[in-house]
């Protein structure tokens, strides 16, 4: 298990503050999780840009939180089917 951890730090990005956990109990077993941060491809660069962006989209949700904020509803209506 050692040589292997090992394997995985040595070919890890420089700098990708990589982060190890260990999960699971005796009945679902157990399970190694090794996480880090790398450079984003160009695909996944455009695709981040079309969410991270304020714009219409922000609008839109705003508009929808106003107009459910606006409805109007009484405690225990659904249990009085």
């Amino acid at each position: 298990m050692i040589r292997y951890l090992e394997t995985i730090r040595d070919n890890l990005p420089e700098d990708c503050d990589a982060e190890m956990k260990i999960r699971g109990d005796e009945v679902f077993g157990k399970r190694l999780t090794i996480t880090y941060f790398r450079e984003m491809t160009p695909e996944e660069v455009d695709l981040e840009s079309k969410y991270s962006e304020g714009g219409a989209g922000d609008q839109t949700i705003e508009d929808l939180r106003r107009k459910l904020d606006e409805v109007p509803y009484r405690l225990g209506a659904a249990n009085r089917r």
